[in-house]
This record gives C-alpha cells, sequence and structure tokens, in this order.
C-alpha cells in the first residue's frame, strides 16, 4: 500500500517535471540562485518531496528533481533553521534568531503579512449611518505594541495559520478597562469555533500598568485566532484601549530562513532564538550582531533605540524635589534632583541650573501608632501598646483593647507596607523612578519620564482583626479605607483607586478626572481577606513622548485603614469584661450585643434594632429600623418582612407582599449608545427578606476567577450583594459575542430605611408626577425607601432608591415592575432611582367590608341569600366571600290571598254602602214627593221653607216635624245591623204633631 503510494507521487512529480523538457530546450542552466526550494503537501501517509520552485517562471532550465523530503513532524531546534539543499538544520547567523518550530511577531511599527483587523457592523443600531461610523475603528500599530479601538465598536485581529502538529500561541496583553470587552477565540478552516472554556476566552482583567501572559493550545490543521474587542459606553469617559505584543506560536513546520533582529536589538552568539535590547546610550539597525554607541557628550539613547537622539538644554522639566530621611537631630530637607537617566545638557544656553537645597528643618512627628525614642526614625508600639505618634507608647488600661490599623498623616518616608513605582506601556523609561514622592504633610504624584506614565501607590493589607467583642459572624464591616486628596490638572489627567482581593484580579472602585479639590473618601471592606489598594495617577492617556503637563499632580494628604490584623494602635477601646469579678480580659460579645458602658457587660440590643458599626458605646449603638422594618436575629440590618399596616380614621389596611416574590427583575429598554451599540438595564430588587435575600449583580466577562456558584452567591471581587442592584446587559449576537454580556454592575441600595405612604421620607422624595395616575384613591401608593452609604465621583451622599408598590387588580400577584418614561434608566439626577411595581398582590387583606349581601325572591317560603365582592375589588386574600345561605320567609301566596281577601270585603262594603244611600234617597224622594202633592190639593203652594200635612193621612204617615241629620259612620253601620232584624224604616226624630214646619237639614 506504502509503496504504491510512492510510485503514484514520484509519477506525478515526474510528468510535472518532464512536460516543459521540449519547450526548455534553448534555456540556461538554472543556477542556484534563481529557485528555492519548497516541500510539497503531505499525503496519507506522512511523507513529502522536496521541489524546486523558480525565481521568475520561463527564465531558466534544468531545474533539481524532486527529491523525498522529512517526515511531516520533523523541526529544528530554537536558535536554528531547516537548510533546504542538504535538508539539515542549521544555527542563525548573529543578528538573526529563530525559534524553531514557532514563529514571533513582536515589532508594530506596521500591520505584519497575515494580520488584518476587521470592524463588525452593529447590526442592533436604529439607523444605517450608525454602522459607517466603525469603519475607522482597527487595531492600530504602535512600535513595540498594538492598541485596540477606544470606541464601542467590535473590532477582530484575526491571524490564520496551519499547523503540521500541535502547538500554541501565547501573547502579553494589557486589558485594564472593564468597560471594554476583550476575548480571544479559534475558528477552524470551516468557520467554526473550537471548543474553550471561559478562562481561556474571556481575557481577565490586568492591573493598570502591568502586562500579562496568555496562553492556548493549538490543534494541527488551520488555525484562524481571533482577539476581539468591544466597548461599552454608557457616557462621555473614554475608554481604556487593550494594548497587544509578543504574539509567538508554536507548531508550524518548519522555518526555512531565520528572522533578523529589529532595529534596536541585537544578537550576538550565532543560533539565538530571542534578540536583545541595546543598552542605554547606544543603538543598532536592521539584523544587527552588536549595538553602537553614541557620543554621550551631546548625544543619548534610552534603552532599545535605533538612533541616537540629541541631548536638550535642561528646564525645570527634567528634575524634581523630595525630602530627605530624617537625620540624627531630627531634621530634614528639601532637595532636587535630575531625572535619570539625565539626558539634558546644563552648561549651554538657556539651560536650567539645579535649584540649590532647602534649609533644614524640623522633621514632622512619627504616624500615630509610632514611636521615635529621640532616634531619627519612627518605629511601631509593641503590641497592646499605643500611642499619637508624640508620646511613648503606653499600655492600654484594662477593660480596654488597642484599636489597630494604620493612620498615615505625616510622610518623611514611604511606610514599609507602601510600595511606589512607574510604569509605562510605550517604554520603559520611568521603570527605574518612583510614582510618588513624600513631601511633608503630604505625599504626591512624581515627576514620571513622560505624561502618560502611570505612577502607581500601593498599600497592602493582609487581613483585618475585628475588635475581640464584635462578633465576626455577624459582622457587616471587616475594615475601611479613609484618604484625604486633591487633583491639580490643566490636562485630562485621572487618579485611579482599584482594589485587589486575595491577589486575583484588580478592579476600578472609583476614578476622579481633571481638578479635584480636597476632598475624603472612604471604601468599607464587606469580606475578611487579603487586600491591595492602589493609587494609580496619569496625567493624560493620550500616546506621548513629551512632558507638557509636568505641574500636573495628584496629593494624598493621610491614608487611615482600620481593623488591619498587622496595624499599629493610635488609642484604646472600651471591650467586654467577663462575670468574673476579677477577671479583666476582653471577651467576645455574641452576635447583636452591645457593650455597656457602667458595668462592660454584653447586652443585645432591643428588638427592631440594628447594631451599627463605628459608633459610639452603650445603647446609642443599637439603631432603630425605620417604619414597617424589622431587624434580624444577629441585629445586622433592618429589613421588611413583607408585611405593612396602615391606618386611617376607623379604617385599616393590612397588605401582605410576599406574593410579589421576595425578589423581583426589571430588564429595561433596549437603549442605544451614541453609536447604535444596543444594550440593557437590568435592575435586581430584593424587596423583603434578610441577608441571605439580597439580590446579586455579577459580571460574567471579566469575573473569570470564580466559579459559577460563587458568581451566584455574588462571591466575586466584581459582584455586587445589595437589596437593589444594576447591570449593563449586551445581547448575544449584536456585536458578535455569543453569549449575552453582563458587565458594570453597580450597587444602588444596601441599606433598608422603612416603609410608608408618605412621599418624602429621610431626605428621599418620591415623584408621583413621574408615574401614571391611580386608578383608585381607596388604596395608597406604599413606598420601599432604600439607600448606600457608598460614595461615588458623581453621587457624594451615596446613592438612594424608592420602590413604590400600588395596587392594580389588573396585574397578577407578581405583577410588573416599571421606570419612570421620563427617567429610561431608572434615575433622572443619576443618584436617585425610581421604581413602580404594580401588582395585585400590593392589594390589602380583604375583609368584611370589602364585600356585600344581596337577597334573592322567596320561593317556596325559602330565599336564598347571596354575598359579592364590591367592584372594583381592591383586595386580595384574607377573608373569603360567605357560601350561599337558604332562609325561611313568608312566600308571595300568603300575602296575595290577604290582599285579595281584603279587597273582596272593601268591594262588599263599598257595594252595600251604595245600595243602602241608593235606598235612602229614594224613600226620601218619596216623601218629598208626598208632600208635595198635599201641597197641590190645597191649592196652595207651600212657604218656601216648610210644608203642612194634611189631615186624613195613613197612621204610618208623619203628623209631627221631621227633623234629619246626617247620620255618622257608626251610625250607618247600626243602620245595617238594623235592617239584618227585619227593621225595613229609619228612626226619624218627630217634634210634635202641632208643628207645622218640616225643616231638612
Amino acid at each position: 500500500m506504502r509503496s504504491s503510494a510512492r510510485l503514484v507521487a514520484r509519477c506525478a512529480l515526474l510528468v510535472c517535471t518532464l512536460l516543459p523538457i521540449d519547450w526548455a530546450k534553448g534555456q540556461q542552466q538554472c543556477s542556484e540562485t534563481e529557485y528555492y526550494y519548497e516541500y510539497t503537501e503531505c499525503d496519507s501517509t506522512g511523507s513529502r518531496w522536496r521541489v524546486a520552485i523558480p525565481q521568475i517562471p520561463g527564465a531558466c532550465s534544468g531545474l533539481p528533481e524532486p527529491v523525498r523530503g522529512t517526515e511531516c513532524t520533523f523541526s529544528c531546534k530554537a536558535g536554528e533553521f531547516l537548510e533546504m539543499s542538504a535538508q539539515e538544520c542549521n544555527q542563525c547567523a548573529a543578528g538573526s534568531y529563530s525559534l524553531g518550530s514557532g514563529i514571533r511577531f513582536d515589532q508594530w511599527d506596521s500591520m505584519p503579512a497575515g494580520f488584518s483587523s476587521l470592524a463588525t457592523s452593529l447590526e442592533n443600531g436604529p439607523g444605517r449611518e450608525d454602522r459607517l461610523f466603525c469603519n475607522s475603528s482597527s487595531w492600530v500599530p504602535q512600535g513595540n505594541y498594538l492598541e485596540s479601538n477606544r470606541d464601542e465598536c467590535t473590532v477582530s485581529l484575526i491571524y490564520a495559520v496551519h499547523l503540521k502538529k500541535q502547538g500554541s500561541v501565547s501573547f502579553e496583553y494589557q486589558y485594564p478597562d472593564s468597560s471594554l470587552l476583550f476575548e480571544f477565540f479559534i475558528q477552524n478552516d470551516q468557520c467554526q469555533e473550537m471548543d474553550q472554556s471561559a478562562d481561556t476566552k474571556w481575557l481577565k482583567l490586568t492591573n493598570h500598568g502591568e502586562w500579562a501572559t496568555h496562553t492556548v493550545n493549538l490543534k494541527s490543521g488551520t488555525n484562524i485566532l481571533y482577539w476581539r474587542t468591544g466597548g461599552v459606553l454608557m457616557g462621555t469617559k473614554v475608554v481604556k484601549p487593550v494594548l497587544l505584543k509578543n504574539i509567538q506560536i508554536q507548531g508550524v513546520a518548519y522555518t526555512s530562513e531565520c528572522f533578523p533582529c529589529k532595529p534596536g536589538m541585537f544578537s550576538r552568539a550565532p543560533g539565538s532564538s530571542t534578540c536583545e535590547p541595546c543598552p542605554r546610550d547606544t543603538y543598532s539597525g536592521h539584523g544587527a550582531s552588536s549595538c553602537t554607541p553614541c557620543n554621550t557628550t551631546t548625544q543619548y539613547a534610552v534603552e532599545g533605540s535605533a538612533v541616537c537622539k540629541d541631548r536638550p538644554p535642561c528646564s525645570k522639566k527634567d528634575y524634581f524635589q523630595i525630602h530627605t530621611a530624617c537625620d540624627h537631630e531630627g531634621k530634614t530637607q528639601i532637595i532636587y534632583k535630575w531625572i535619570e537617566p539625565k539626558i539634558c545638557l546644563e552648561g549651554v544656553p538657556g539651560a536650567q541650573m539645579l535649584p540649590p537645597s532647602g534649609e533644614r528643618e524640623p522633621c514632622p512627628p512619627c504616624n500615630p501608632g509610632f514611636y521615635n525614642n529621640d532616634t531619627a526614625t519612627c518605629s511601631p508600639c509593641p503590641a497592646g501598646t499605643y500611642s499619637d505618634g508624640t508620646k511613648p507608647c503606653e499600655q492600654c488600661p484594662a477593660g480596654t483593647e488597642p484599636s489597630l490599623g494604620y493612620e498615615y498623616k505625616w510622610w518623611n518616608v514611604l511606610p514599609s507596607n507602601m510600595k511606589t513605582s512607574c510604569f509605562n506601556v510605550g517604554n520603559s523609561k520611568c521603570d527605574s523612578m518612583n510614582g510618588w514622592e513624600v513631601a511633608g504633610d503630604h505625599i504626591q504624584s512624581g515627576a514620571g519620564s513622560s505624561d502618560n506614565d502611570y505612577l502607581i501607590l500601593n498599600i497592602h493589607v493582609p487581613g483585618f482583626k475585628l475588635p475581640t467583642s464584635v462578633s465576626s459572624h455577624s459582622a457587616t464591616e471587616f475594615g475601611r479605607i479613609t484618604f484625604e486628596f486633591e487633583t491639580v490638572c490643566i490636562g485630562d489627567c485621572e487618579l485611579y483607586f482599584m482594589m485587589d482581593i486575595n491577589r486575583k484580579s484588580t478592579t476600578v472602585v472609583e476614578s476622579w478626572e481633571k481638578t479635584k479639590q480636597r476632598q475624603t473618601y472612604t471604601h468599607i471592606m464587606t469580606k475578611n481577606a487579603s487586600v491591595s489598594y492602589t493609587w494609580a495617577f496619569q496625567r493624560t492617556n493620550q500616546p506621548s513622548d513629551v512632558r507638557r503637563y509636568i505641574n500636573d499632580v495628584a496629593r494624598i494628604f493621610s491614608i487611615t485603614v482600620s481593623n488591619a490584623v498587622d496595624g499599629v494602635s493610635s488609642s484604646c477601646r472600651v471591650c467586654a469584661l467577663s462575670a468574673q469579678p476579677s477577671s479583666s480580659a476582653c471577651v467576645p460579645c455574641s452576635p447583636g450585643h452591645y457593650i455597656d458602658t457602667l458595668n462592660s457587660q454584653c447586652i443585645e440590643c432591643p428588638p427592631n434594632t440594628y447594631l451599627a458599626p463605628h459608633t459610639t458605646l452603650g445603647l446609642d449603638a443599637c439603631k432603630a429600623c425605620g417604619p414597617s422594618s424589622r431587624s434580624d436575629k444577629d441585629h445586622r440590618l433592618c429589613y421588611s418582612d413583607c408585611r405593612f399596616t396602615h391606618t386611617e380614621g376607623n379604617t385599616t389596611l393590612t397588605f401582605d407582599f410576599s406574593r410579589l416574590g421576595s425578589a423581583g427583575t426589571l430588564m429595561n429598554g433596549p437603549s442605544f449608545t451614541s453609536k447604535g451599540t444596543k444594550y440593557f438595564r437590568l435592575f435586581n430588587i430584593s424587596l423583603c427578606g434578610g441577608q441571605s435575600h439580597l439580590a446579586v449583580c455579577s459580571d460574567n466577562v471579566t469575573d473569570l476567577s470564580v466559579s459559577d456558584s460563587q458568581r451566584e452567591k455574588g462571591e466575586g471581587p466584581s459582584a455586587v450583594k445589595a437589596f437593589i442592584c444594576q447591570s449593563t446587559i449586551i445581547p448575544a449576537g449584536g456585536r458578535g459575542f455569543h453569549t449575552a454580556l453582563s458587565s458594570q454592575s453597580i450597587n444602588l441600595a444596601d441599606t433598608f430605611l422603612g416603609a410608608t405612604i408618605d412621599d418624602n421620607f429621610e431626605g428621599i422624595r418620591v415623584k408621583p408626577e413621574l408615574y401614571p395616575q391611580r386608578s383608585s384613591k381607596k388604596v395608597p401608593d406604599v413606598n420601599f425607601y432604600y439607600r448606600s452609604f457608598e460614595a461615588t465621583s458623581s453621587c457624594e451622599s451615596g446613592r438612594s432608591a424608592v420602590v413604590t408598590l400600588r395596587c392594580n387588580p389588573e396585574k397578577s400577584g407578581k405583577g410588573e415592575l416599571s421606570v419612570p418614561s421620563l427617567c429610561p434608566a431608572g434615575t433622572c439626577d443619576g443618584c436617585t432611582f425610581h421604581f413602580l411595581w404594580e401588582s395585585s398582590g400590593a392589594c390589602p387583606t380583604c375583609t368584611e367590608r370589602d364585600y356585600h349581601r344581596i337577597e334573592e325572591a322567596c320561593k317556596g317560603r325559602q330565599q336564598d341569600v347571596l354575598y359579592v365582592w364590591t367592584e372594583p375589588k381592591l383586595c386580595i386574600g384574607g377573608v373569603s366571600l360567605p357560601e350561599k345561605k337558604t332562609l325561611p320567609c313568608e312566600g308571595v301566596e300568603f300575602w296575595v290571598r290577604l290582599g285579595a281577601g281584603m279587597g273582596t270585603f272593601t268591594a262588599v262594603l263599598l257595594a252595600s254602602l251604595t245600595c243602602y244611600f241608593w235606598k235612602k234617597n229614594k224613600r226620601l224622594e218619596y216623601k218629598y214627593s208626598r208632600l208635595v202633592m198635599s201641597a197641590n190639593k190645597e191649592c196652595e203652594m207651600p212657604v218656601a221653607d216648610s210644608c203642612a200635612v194634611m189631615e186624613g193621612e195613613n197612621d204610618g204617615d208623619m203628623e209631627d216635624e221631621v227633623m234629619y241629620t246626617k247620620p255618622s259612620i257608626l251610625g250607618k253601620l247600626k243602620a245595617m245591623a238594623s235592617k239584618g232584624n227585619g227593621e225595613n224604616y229609619e228612626n226619624v226624630q218627630l217634634n210634635s204633631s202641632q208643628s207645622k214646619a218640616l225643616v231638612w237639614s
């Protein structure tokens, strides 16, 4: 099988060689300088052939025949190259170097061949114009390194390499700013991304001015390397770029030539794998094996120079002042020194002379916790003693203990636990210089070698030790660092304050730009860990070799660190004593206990109070929780238990907010930056619960030193754990990143102040005009007030937040969170945040007054009674609606029968009375007609008011005067009764027989 494969390969090569024989007749024979050798691609057996390739095709003939080449995995050692004629490894000549099976890129005067910079379109941009802004964004060569873009465009640096065997890629980088996202990943020739873990894909942040090395293994075959950056700019602040240098790739097939040393570098001996920089005041050209000295009388050269430069006349920018250490007489002196290495000339026209040293003056006193004991140096007080710096160390009295820490306010010498340095990413001129200089009552930034140097001051705290009487299990503050500073600048200077916990990753805690008046800043340490605090001052972040802003300066007047485990003591503090009468030893207090000033005993704080750190002794150390809040078991903090009661008049409303859940999440947006990058603001709100229920916001890009479980618990250096926190979210895919990115997490509120319906509380004002009107005035809004006392450069008093809970029956129990439409970022001033949480779970608990009774019609002497909620229903939970009831009742038929009977009786009565009066009227008409007829028989008309009765009438006729009166109702009833007894006539009263007149009335 192998022999047949070799035969096919040899035949193919012979055909390729014999084809042009006729065409090549008459041409001259090729010399060794007119052709070069290359290897063919490896076949399936791992074999290859060496063939000759003419420098100019067709210029000559008679090329050497193909011969079998080395094995495909063959490579030379570092410092050697493969000489193709003999197919043997030879050493590189002096002035050159090789990596054997690797290649290195360490010169960035221009973009090396094979590298390309590609800007990704901002696909999330609202308009096409935004995409055009990224056309000018790219990685820029800066001589010794590559510099990424400073804007928010996504830019990829791409390099493709084909490896014959497994190898690796390593590079040095500087990544100081978390506002810039930086990832490194690999694709194969099918544009498929290789499997990579998060810690090899996302690069860790570096300290300002420090370089980190990153190495990733590569598989054989084609590897396409991507270095990708993308900014997340939420304001006008300029982002710090990523710097990249010394890219080295191992695993290439072979090196057929050596690389010449770049200018300013040299290799002295043959077989070198690297080139060395030329020493100071020497220079070299391309491919040098040695360096040439400069004429130091008039010229100079920094380390690694390609040319010598003329020395300029000395000026004020070439020297600086320092304070000398105290001598045996306790005196110090201001002296002036030239900046080293000195490059200026003194004795030329226009040159500045070095000022004379100042007069000797008394040294400042020792810092608190130190003593000098009549010597020139200050020494720390022994353990258990204290001093204010001016007196001898004394023993702490019984019942007290030293207050450990650092308190630096006099700067005659740099304290032993502090370091200072100078660093510049582009050159090493300031490496040997002090970044900061002591100046008596302050320490200030040094001169540096150029305006963009990082002037670094560092203090290391190995850990914190709480006072004996304070329980570490309930402490919310292990220590704090406080410093007083100012900056005076005419340029765009910036002072950084950074923190590195357990030597994992450095994060910027706060920064200040341009001139800042003298002020104090405090940072609280919430965990017991080893920490390094760093101040870095930079006069400008623009690349610069000149010194225009030499007078821009940062000053620190004092630095105080409390509870430092290796600290000294400037005072003593009261501690709790044992109950044993003879004991004077300090004892720890249980969580949530304060020290009684009368008997030095531990006493638990009253209910619903919390034990505030750094407060006075006694009961005053227990601070009352705000309205509708309670303290946890250890009296560490106050929180809401999701219950709230409001009484107005005779009405009491009871709320149970547990239906909303212990935490809420709001993804607000999308928003777009000036160049069209889409991002969201993620707010996490912990409404109820104590320490274990706090909201967590973490950074999934730069926080790679911790595990996912730690990140979820908020234990990473860039994780934020608070009642309310905020993260910036960049969606997956829109910027070329394959996962949603969470970064720039900040703490909005770590203290719960209380809950009330008032619109103003503890100086925080709710703005109802920012939200829509309530649909009902019966249920008030409940406001939860929070605050963060951690000061920032824009919020000197810290941030605050208000969560307004509003009853809305149309929402679910979990409800809906929103921010004001006029303030889409949740805040209108950057310091006070407003949230509206509408939910049916924010309605009060139902009571009997929230429903009413409805009675149905009576059927079959039974009646149903129903209960319904009063609409709109503005309550939830609580009492339930009573079940339907059935009650006995008098039915409608009974009343109908009773009414019918009464109606019939009334009708009969009316008919009887009608008949009675009709009959009576007929009798009267009859009597009257008889009287009229009697009068006509006498042929006389009766008088107008009387009539006579004629003789001879019947016995039943009326002979006397008839008197008629209108009967009463009682009389009529009696008459009806008499009729029933057989009497068919009326009783008529008669006066006498002599009466001649009948009177009617």
